[in-house]
């Protein structure tokens, strides 16, 4: 036996001491077993309809006496499923031995399910035995191999085929006395067709290869297809096997079904997480509206999705509560809420438009109420404050209420309109609202008329005179009145917000009260009612352009934030360490063109001249566009949000600017101090002069000019290494030649000549972008200091370059100082390298260059107890080679 089953035993046993119900603590001290594990078994025979649950504490179970079976218990058994279920019944409780059947339907309804109930239907209606197998087997795992797919069904005799080795037996033989279910049927071959009619028709077979002795087996058929029952192959089928039961896609099934499939699915995550979860009515909706073409097990796969989401964002802002949103949701389901006039009537039947956010768990607890009776006892604000205590009580901040109410305060609003005239007739609302009022809202409504060129409906006529009732009480009575969209409102529909101006004196006037600018807002909100209604298209939103050196980086970038955010607003380009910042631009002008919907777009970018693409693309094509520089994938999310959310574009710039300057500071104060060397013999003379002429040069960079003497050279290097330990050696310049490789050496002469005047500005702005890569690599490194290592290898490609004999481009230096960033990174924490396509005859043609670099990386490897292979020295060396300037 089982624990669950004895589990199951023993509450029935104690159900004679405790016939109103059994608690988990009751079995655990029977069985000495911890409580919550009994909890969770207890839970699990109740969702197998085997147990009754009765809330309360402690939660109690009873066995379940009903005679409900497992057929009777499926979704829409009254209503889609009336006829199949029928029919399935009849198949198996047909003498002598039930009737094989074939059941027909598209991919995701449900068919496997529908003939697992057959055979407990069977075994609780004891045409089976309790023990009776049920073998599942779906033809399409063997379609390529028919021999194979044969064998599987009905056993095979040793040499029935290349690869028989041995008897076997088959699945057929291993259901004898209990059910076969064949998924797919129509995969099998005529052959395996043929024997598996000659089963039905006789009772028996014979496995593959076998000539002579006969196998008698009593197993029910269950067949399942996806095919159409008028083709060919079915049509043999179908006269062949007596009973066809056709199960209906989902979008043949009744909004109350897709609703029960909904929320059983929900629940079941919430049981998988061991929380509540909590789904807004706009996504509810979206579910039961939205085109589901693989059924049932997409609908499942697509809620489960949802609250991955939702789940990563309880983890992540360590919040209280689960809860999905419209943001959440696949973007093909989020598609569905746009069918809502269609099918109003019916969503708010089912759904009750009392509810706002619905919650569901394993107990089963009630939704959040928004109101008890909005039409009879409260009125629009009240929806509106019950609605934010109701999210306030659930730990949410005022800006996650706000957006949560942005969501819902349009749908929610036309139902307080359309509802109030359902419920009240015009010659009983004098006895409700106050007759100055009502004769205050008809010279409202006819000034409206006229000025805003529209008609008002009943409708309006009801809605704003409950709604002026209860907001001049409520201003009299000093109460604040908030309106969330106020801003929205009156930049979107500015007519109406002016005529809610005039229309607020003419209130103060009457009544004597002063109207606030939210209560003005929603006055406009009720002019503004047909525009609410006619203007249904999607507001354009912000282009987001990630672009980012090397194969995939932004790629991933942007494949994390689309992901997360459900959308595929934003757009990639990587740009490989070997292609051309020209070319880069081209494509990038275009990318840009192509994806402005007249808001502009947003760059985001991480170094280099990708940084000045921005200016140039905006100067060229006229499009608005900003730039972000050194993103991060987090960066990237953050800008995605804003855009889909709908922020301007300089909007989203905004957002950014502080933390940027921030970060910067922070770094600022932290890095070593960054200095250029003055070198000549003494270190008094002429250096002196050189350093006046460099502090000239740099004044605004917040660089120092130290001067040193060289007199004696063999001591020099190392006092240029206590230095580099101390600080960021950017140059130096000197009034003679020095072998120096890992830092650029510039002669007096030249800097007196300023004939060096761009390297020396090409050498501040490397230095200034490898404080953004080191600045940038501090979220990603997980083993170094970015900032420190950026730094080493600064050096070691200056030397690189010194034996080379080359220049890098400075956007390929930066890819390069990210890669060997992470390539040590990697290496620490274990990681092996890739192999170098034709490393041998690479090391033939660069067998001295690879073994420069190899010493160059000596010092790196030993402070870093690793060892960067000849695989990595061939790439770092093609990576120079390929991206080199003219010298």
């Amino acid at each position: 036996m089982t624990r669950i089953e004895e589990v199951l035993e023993t509450l029935i046993l104690l159900e004679k001491n405790y016939p109103n119900g059994v608690s988990a603590m009751n079995i655990s001290e029977i069985l000495d077993t911890d409580r919550s594990n009994i909890s969770r078994y207890l839970n699990i025979l109740h969702r197998e309809g085997k147990l009754e649950k009765i809330e309360g504490r402690p939660v109690l179970y009873r066995s379940n006496k009903k005679n409900k079976n497992s057929l009777d218990k499926m979704v829409g058994a009254n209503q889609s499923l009336a006829m199949p279920i029928e029919k399935a019944k009849a198949a198996i409780l047909y003498p002598p031995k039930g009737l094989h059947t074939l059941i027909l339907g598209e991919t995701g309804v449900g068919k496997s399910m529908f003939a697992e109930l057959m055979y407990y239907f069977a075994m609780e209606s004891n045409v089976i035995e309790e023990d009776a197998p049920f073998i599942r087997f779906n033809c399409a795992d063997y379609a390529h191999n028919q021999n194979l797919l044969t064998a599987q069904i009905f056993g095979v005799k040793k040499g029935a085929y290349t690869g028989a080795i041995k008897d076997r037996e088959g699945l057929l033989k291993k259901a004898d006395g209990g059910f076969i279910f064949l998924d797919e049927i129509h995969r099998l071959s005529p052959q395996g067709q043929e024997m598996l009619f000659t089963y039905i028709d006789n009772g028996f077979f014979r496995p593959l290869g076998e000539t002579e002795d006969l196998e008698f087996v009593d197993v029910r058929i269950i067949a399942a297809t996806t095919e159409n029952p008028k083709s060919n192959l079915l049509r043999t089928f179908t006269r062949r096997i007596p009973m066809i039961i056709t199960l209906p896609p989902i979008k043949d099934r009744s909004l109350s079904e897709r609703y029960a499939f909904i929320e059983t699915f929900i629940k079941e995550e919430s049981h998988r997480i061991g929380r509540s979860v909590y789904i807004n009515k706009n996504s509810i909706i979206s579910y039961l509206l939205y085109d589901c073409p693989n059924n049932i097990g997409q609908l499942k796969s697509d809620i489960q999705l949802a609250c991955a989401k939702a789940f990563l964002n309880y983890r992540s802002q360590n919040t209280d509560y689960i809860l999905i949103t419209q943001g959440d949701l696949p973007n093909h389901v989020r598609k569905g809420i746009m069918k809502i006039n269609e099918y109003r009537n019916e969503i708010e039947k089912l759904l009750n438009i009392n509810y706002d956010i619905l919650k569901f768990s394993q107990y089963e607890e009630p939704p959040l109420l928004m109101e008890e009776d909005k039409y009879t006892t409260e009125d629009f604000y009240n929806s509106i404050e019950e609605k934010l205590e109701s999210l306030k009580t659930m730990g949410m901040n005022e800006e996650e209420i706000n957006e949560i109410i942005n969501i819902d305060i349009e749908a929610h609003f036309q139902e307080y309109i359309g509802n109030i005239s359902r419920h009240f007739h015009r010659r009983e609302i004098a006895s409700i609202v106050d007759e100055e009022i009502l004769e205050l809202i008809e010279e409202i409504l006819i000034l409206g008329e006229k000025e805003l060129n529209k008609f008002f409906d009943e409708n309006i006529y009801f809605a704003l005179s409950f709604h002026l009732d209860r907001s001049i009480e409520r201003i009299k009575m000093g109460e604040k009145i908030y309106n969330p969209k106020l801003n929205s409102i009156r930049v979107n529909y500015e007519e109406e917000f002016l005529f809610a101006m005039k229309i607020a004196k003419l209130i103060d006037n009457k009544f004597g009260i002063e109207t606030p600018v939210d209560e003005i807002g929603y006055l406009a909100m009720f002019f503004a009612t047909d525009s609410y209604r006619n203007n249904k298209m999607e507001k354009s939103k912000v282009g987001v352009l990630v672009i980012m050196h090397g194969k995939s980086t932004a790629s991933s970038m942007v494949e994390v934030a689309n992901e997360l955010i459900g959308t595929g607003h934003a757009i990639a380009l990587d740009m490989p360490l070997n292609m051309k910042a020209e070319t880069m631009y081209i494509i990038a002008k275009r990318k840009v063109e192509e994806i402005n919907k007249g808001e502009g777009v947003i760059l985001l970018v991480d170094m280099g001249s990708l940084t000045t693409f921005g200016d140039m693309i905006e100067e060229e094509t006229g499009i608005e566009v900003r730039t972000i520089e050194m993103v991060s994938t987090p960066i990237v999310l953050e800008v995605l949000r804003k855009s889909i959310v709908g922020y301007s574009i300089d909007e989203i710039l905004d957002s950014f600017n502080d933390k940027h300057k921030y970060k910067s500071n922070i770094l600022e104060e932290t890095s070593g101090k960054d200095i250029i060397i003055s070198a000549c013999f003494t270190g008094d003379g002429a250096s002196k002069k050189i350093q006046n002429i460099l502090r000239t040069k740099v004044a605004d960079k917040n660089i120092e000019i130290f001067t040193i003497n060289i007199i004696d050279e063999d001591n020099l290097e190392n006092r240029l290494f206590r230095l580099k330990e101390k600080y960021n050696i950017l140059a130096i310049v000197s009034t003679v030649p020095l072998e120096i490789g890992w830092v650029p050496v510039f002669s007096a002469l030249e800097i007196l000549g300023n004939s060096e005047g761009d390297k020396l500005d090409i050498i501040l702005e490397e230095n200034h972008m490898c404080s953004r890569v080191s600045e940038s690599l501090m979220e990603h490194l997980t083993n170094i200091n970015g900032e420190e290592i950026v730094k080493e290898i600064k050096y070691i490609l200056n030397e690189i370059e010194y034996i080379l004999g080359l220049k890098v481009n400075l956007d390929a230096k930066m890819g390069i100082v990210l890669h060997i960033c992470f390539l040590i990174d990697n290496l620490i924490q274990g990681n092996i390298p890739r192999k170098f396509d034709d490393l041998g005859e690479y090391k033939k043609d660069h067998s001295e260059d690879m073994e420069n670099l190899k010493k160059i990386f000596q010092d790196l490897e030993l402070k870093y107890n690793i060892s960067i292979g000849e695989d990595e020295i061939a790439y770092i060396l093609k990576l120079f080679l390929s991206n080199q300037n003219s010298v």
